[in-house]
């Protein structure tokens, strides 16, 4: 079994190292990394069947509902090994360490779909924020191969934990940390970074009841297993700048 994020909590004079999955409440360690545990979660296909890393196509948008039902989240395999050990920053300051991407590239990487400036996120309707090609044009900045939300032109870079490119966002998308088994199959575990889920419930309690029959069906934490899908799949209308 692969795990990318390993935890070290400093305890008086001895140290102690917790695998993501046995951790079970927001962590602010002394080393500077931010988490919070969730289901340990299998991603599937449309059938039930593992999704297999080495099967991910390069540079697809890829989504599945992680932590909460309502929550969509991107899964993208880009097209080479990431950044690992990046440090990033909240909105309120605290720092932590984005470890890189898992498989045996090293190039998977997961990040909740809700933008952090004013939430912009993936609906079925339509969506304003994906990941852009490697070699695709954007008006958010001119680097390419980089998660650009088209609200308002927030650029992030996916190859370093989502750091902020360009725009007005505040900090970097939240992170979905992830498994790589040996059997080759995937699993969420947690979220990494300073999250907008408690805002994104309140503010869009509309939209929850359409989309999922109510903000308390939306809020239910996914268990067991997650469906992804293409982006294209998911939503009517991909929108990019």
């Amino acid at each position: 079994m692969q795990r990318r994020e390993f935890f070290k909590v400093v305890a008086g004079v001895g140290a102690v190292i917790v695998a993501p999955s046995l951790i079970t409440t927001d962590l602010r360690a002394d080393d500077g990394r931010l988490y919070k545990t969730y289901n340990k979660v299998q991603l599937v296909d449309a059938k039930g069947n593992p999704i297999l890393a080495s099967k991910l196509l390069e540079e697809e948008n890829y989504i599945f509902n992680y932590p909460y039902v309502g929550v969509s989240s991107f899964l993208i395999a880009l097209p080479e090994k990431t950044e690992t050990d990046v440090t990033l920053k909240s909105e309120s300051g605290e720092e932590y360490i984005w470890k890189g991407g898992i498989g045996k590239k090293g190039n998977i990487v997961a990040y909740s779909s809700i933008c952090s400036h004013q939430m912009t996120h993936v609906h079925k309707n339509e969506s304003f924020i994906s990941y852009q090609k490697k070699g695709q044009k954007t008006m958010a900045c001119k680097q390419t191969g980089v998660m650009v939300c088209g609200s308002h032109l927030s650029a992030y870079d996916a190859n370093k934990g989502c750091k902020v490119i360009s725009g007005p966002a505040p900090q970097p998308l939240a992170s979905i940390v992830l498994e790589h088994h040996d059997d080759d199959t995937l699993w969420a575990v947690g979220v990494l970074g300073s999250d907008k889920f408690h805002e994104f419930f309140k503010a869009f309690k509309s939209e929850l009841k359409e989309q999922y029959g109510g903000a308390r069906k939306a809020k239910k934490k996914v268990k067991e297993t997650a469906q992804v899908v293409t982006l294209a799949e998911f939503t009517k209308d991909i929108i990019q700048y």
